[in-house]
C-alpha cells in the first residue's frame, strides 16, 4: 500500500476527496500502528502499517488508496509500568479518540483488558491477548452533506423551553412511528414526533447522551445495558445504535438529517455530553481508547506511596477523571465540542458533572483553563453552555458558582419546589428566590434569571408521577438489591406507596402534579420539562433507570383519561408562559418602585391581600403567600428597542394541607382579577372577572394564576378565549 508523509494536523483520519490523512497523538509511546480491517464486519484484519512520521507527541501519515467507509483502529507501542502511568499494550486494538463514527459494539471478553485477568498482581502484568475481535471498529467518514439553507433557530434564553429526552425511549414504542425507524435519529425526526413537540411548543430538546459510548461488561453479563449512555468513548462519534440507515457513515448523515429537520420546525438541538470521565473505567478497567495510547496524557493519576500512579483520580464515581490540565485532553474536548457546532450544527451543550472539567489541582476553579478557554472561542462562547454544576468529589456542588455565559441546572431549586409542595415547613423564602429566577444564586456575579435551569424532575431520579406516588425507590429490577439510586428523593406518596384505586389518593396526585408543571412554567429563568411528564409516565418507582432499556424507561404513547387531561393541562400552561413577556424577564426584579413607570415590578402578599411583612418570611410555618408581577413594570425592549409591556399577573400558592381564604388585592383603584388557571381542575379556562378584596378560597395544595383588569372590560379576555379556542 502507498505511504505518504502526510500532515499531523488534523488529529483522526481525514478523507479530502483523494485519500486519507491520520494522526494520532500520544506523547510516551515509542511506535503507533494503523490497522485496517474487512468490512462489512471487520472480523480480519488485512493490513498494519507503522505511522512514520513523528512530529512532538502526533504519529502521521496519509494513504492515497484509502476510501471512505474502511474500518481500522491502532495498536500503541511503549511501556507497560502502571506505578509510572503507562500502560501500552500492542495487543490491544485501540479506537481512534478522534474517529467520526464507530461501527459495531463490544463483545465482552477477558482480551478486552490491558492487564492479565485474575493474575496474582492484578493490573500489574499486561496481557498478550488480541482484542480486537472484540472491539468494535473506526470508520473513515464522508462528511459531505447538504445542509442547504440551515440556519440555527438561535432563540433567546428567555424564550427558551428546554425537553430532555432520549433519542431511543421516546420512539421506541410510538404508534405512528415506522417500526424500523424506533429508537433512532430518523425516527425523532417522524412527522408525528415533530406534530407532538410543536403541541407542546418547546423550544430546544436537550438530548440524552448521544456520542458512542459502551454498555458495561458488569450489566451485560446481567442481561442489562448502559441505557443512559454516560458512559462515552467516542466523542466525535454518534452512536451507531441510534441509526436506522447503517453504520459506516450513515450514522452521520441520518444524526445530521434530524438536526436540519429539527431547525426546520424552529427546534434548537442541545446534547448532553460527558467529558468528565470515559467507558474505561479504573485501573481495573477495560483498555479501549486512550489507556492504550497514552494513559498518562489523558487521566488524572493519584500518587500512592509504593504505588506510583498506579490508580486514579475520581471525581465522577465511575473510576476516572479525564484529566483537564493536560493540553492534549482540553484540545480534544473544544475539537470536538466545534465539531460539533460547526460540522454538526448542534445549538448548545449540557455538560455532565460539569465540576470535574473546572478542576484544575485539585480544587474546583471557576476562572480555569477550561472556561478561559471556552470563553475566548468565538464559535462555543456564541452557544448555549449549561453545567450539572457539581461532581462527586470535595467542594464538587458548585450550584450558583459558574462564570458569566453559563447557565446551570438549578438543583436548589428542585429541592426547594419539591419541598414546599410536600408540605415541609421553612420553605417560603427559598421558594421566593425560586419564582424570581434565583437572584440570591446568580444576582451577585452579573449573572441574569436565565442562568437558572429550573426544572423538577429529571432523567436521574423520580419521574413526576412517580414522585407523587412514591415514598421509597423500587429499584430492584436493576439487580442491585435496592442498593443503587438516591434515598434522597423529598417525594410524597399521598398516602399510599404506588398503584391505589383510592380515588381522594389519585385526584391529590394529579393536583400536586399541575402544582409542579404550573410551578415550573410560571417561574422566572429557562424551564426544563422531563418528556412525559407532561403526560404522566412511571417507572414504577424506579429512580435510577440507567440500566433498564425496556419499558420501564421508555416513553409509554397509550394514554387513560388522566393523562390525556394532565396533558392538555401542560400545553395550555406552556402557552401561558409564551404568551407573557412578565413570565420571561431578562432582568432580575427590584421589589421597588420603578423610576418613571410608578409601580412595583414585584409585591408579595400573605392571604389576607396585604403586603407579606418581614415576620412572615421568618415564621417556618408560612405555607400560603402571593406575588405579584406588574406587566406595566418590566423596564424591558424589543429587539426594536420597543418598550414590554404585559398584563399583570398574580400567582397564589397553597402548600397547607387545609383550604385557606385569600383575599384577592387591590393594586390600583377599579383592580379585577381574571382567573387564568387553578390547578384543583385539570381544564385551563378564563372565568368570570373578580372584585380586588373578594375573597378566593385555595383548596388544600393547590397552584392559581390571575391576570390583573382595571375596568369592567373583558374584551381582551374574550381575545385571550378566541386564541385558546383557536389553539
Amino acid at each position: 500500500m502507498k505511504v505518504w508523509p502526510g500532515k499531523p494536523y488534523p488529529l483522526g483520519a481525514t478523507w479530502d476527496g483523494a485519500g486519507v490523512n491520520f494522526s494520532l497523538f500520544s506523547e510516551n509511546a515509542t511506535s503507533v500502528d494503523l490497522c485496517l480491517f474487512d468490512w462489512p464486519d471487520g472480523k480480519n484484519e488485512i493490513a498494519r502499517i507503522p505511522l512514520r512520521e513523528k512530529t512532538g507527541p502526533v504519529w502521521y501519515f496519509y494513504l492515497p488508496e484509502l476510501r471512505p467507509g474502511q474500518l481500522y483502529g491502532y495498536r500503541v507501542h511503549g511501556p507497560y509500568e502502571p506505578a509510572r502511568g503507562h500502560r501500552f499494550n500492542p495487543a490491544k486494538l485501540l479506537l481512534d479518540p478522534y474517529a467520526k463514527a464507530i461501527a459495531g459494539t463490544i463483545k465482552w471478553s477477558d482480551a478486552l483488558f490491558g492487564y492479565t485477568v485474575g493474575h496474582p498482581d492484578a493490573d500489574l502484568a499486561p496481557d498478550p491477548r488480541d482484542s480486537a475481535a472484540g472491539l468494535p471498529k473506526c470508520v473513515i467518514i464522508d462528511p459531505a452533506f447538504s445542509w442547504g439553507d440551515d440556519a440555527p433557530p438561535r432563540t433567546n434564553w428567555h424564550r427558551t423551553l428546554i425537553y430532555e429526552l432520549h433519542v431511543k425511549g421516546f420512539t421506541a414504542r410510538h404508534p405512528q412511528v415506522p417500526e424500523r425507524l424506533r429508537g433512532t435519529y430518523a425516527g425523532l425526526a417522524c412527522p408525528p414526533v415533530l406534530d407532538y413537540l410543536h403541541s407542546l411548543e418547546i423550544t430546544a430538546v436537550e438530548l440524552m447522551p448521544v456520542h458512542q459510548f459502551v454498555a458495561d461488561k458488569h450489566l451485560v453479563d446481567r442481561g442489562l445495558t448502559n441505557y443512559w449512555g454516560y458512559n462515552s468513548i467516542g466523542f466525535f462519534a454518534p452512536d451507531a445504535r441510534y441509526s436506522s440507515s447503517g453504520v459506516l457513515g450513515q450514522q452521520v448523515a441520518e444524526f445530521k438529517t434530524l438536526v436540519k429537520t429539527l431547525h426546520r420546525e424552529g427546534i434548537e438541538v442541545i446534547l448532553d455530553v460527558v467529558y468528565n470521565h470515559t467507558a474505561e473505567g479504573n485501573q481495573l478497567g477495560p483498555t479501549l481508547c486512550f489507556r492504550g495510547i497514552d494513559n498518562a496524557a489523558y487521566y488524572r493519576s493519584a500518587h500512592v506511596e509504593n504505588e506510583g500512579y498506579r490508580y486514579y483520580m475520581d471525581y465522577t464515581g465511575c473510576g476516572n477523571t479525564l484529566d483537564m490540565t493536560q493540553p492534549n485532553v482540553l484540545r480534544m474536548v473544544m475539537e470536538s465540542l466545534r465539531y460539533w457546532v460547526l460540522e454538526m450544527h448542534v445549538d448548545g451543550f449540557r455538560f455532565d458533572l460539569a465540576s470535574a472539567l473546572a478542576r484544575e489541582l485539585h480544587a474546583v476553579d471557576r476562572l480555569g483553563a477550561f472556561f478561559d478557554i471556552i470563553h475566548q472561542d468565538p464559535v462555543l462562547s456564541q452557544v448555549k453552555l449549561i453545567a450539572e454544576p457539581w461532581d462527586l468529589g470535595e467542594g464538587g456542588y458548585q450550584v450558583g458558582n459558574f462564570p458569566v455565559l453559563w447557565a446551570e441546572w438549578n438543583g436548589v431549586y428542585r429541592d426547594t419546589v419539591r419541598s414546599f409542595w410536600k408540605g415541609d415547613a421553612g420553605q417560603v423564602g427559598s421558594m421566593a428566590y425560586r419564582l424570581t429566577g434565583s437572584s440570591d444564586l446568580y444576582g451577585q456575579s452579573g449573572r441574569k434569571p436565565h442562568a437558572s435551569i429550573n426544572f423538577v424532575t429529571v432523567h436521574d431520579g423520580f419521574t413526576l408521577h412517580d414522585l407523587v406516588s412514591y415514598n421509597e425507590k423500587h429499584n430492584q429490577a436493576n439487580g442491585e438489591n435496592n442498593q443503587d439510586g438516591t434515598n434522597d428523593n423529598l417525594s410524597w406518596n399521598c398516602g399510599a406507596e404506588g398503584p391505589t384505586g383510592n380515588s381522594a389518593i389519585l385526584n391529590l396526585r394529579e393536583r400536586q402534579k399541575r402544582n409542579f408543571i404550573a410551578t415550573l412554567m410560571l417561574s422566572q429563568g429557562v424551564p426544563m420539562l422531563l418528556a412525559g411528564d407532561e403526560s404522566g409516565r412511571t417507572q414504577q418507582g424506579n429512580n435510577n433507570g440507567y440500566c433498564q432499556d425496556s419499558e420501564i424507561s421508555w416513553m409509554d404513547w397509550d394514554l387513560d383519561p388522566r393523562r390525556e387531561s394532565l396533558l392538555e393541562f401542560t400545553r395550555s400552561v406552556i402557552r401561558i408562559f409564551h404568551d407573557h413577556p412578565v413570565l420571561r424577564r431578562r432582568h432580575f426584579f427590584q421589589g421597588r418602585e420603578i423610576r418613571g413607570l410608578g409601580a412595583k415590578d414585584l409585591t408579595w402578599f400573605r392571604p389576607d391581600g396585604e403586603e407579606m411583612p418581614g415576620q412572615d418570611w421568618d415564621n417556618g410555618e408560612t405555607r400560603c403567600f402571593g406575588l405579584s408581577l406588574a406587566g406595566d413594570a418590566i423596564h424591558e425592549t424589543d429587539p426594536r428597542g420597543n418598550r414590554i409591556v404585559d398584563d399583570t399577573l398574580l400567582i397564589l400558592l397553597n402548600g397547607h394541607h387545609e383550604a385557606v381564604p385569600f383575599v384577592l388585592p387591590e393594586l390600583k383603584p377599579k383592580t379585577q382579577w381574571q382567573l387564568l388557571l387553578d390547578t384543583r381542575e385539570g381544564v385551563v379556562r378564563l372565568s368570570p372577572l373578580q372584585r380586588a378584596r373578594a375573597t378566593y378560597k385555595m383548596e388544600a395544595r393547590s397552584l392559581a394564576l390571575f391576570s390583573m383588569a382595571e375596568s369592567t372590560d373583558n374584551s381582551r379576555f374574550k381575545r385571550v378565549a378566541a386564541r385558546q379556542r383557536a389553539a
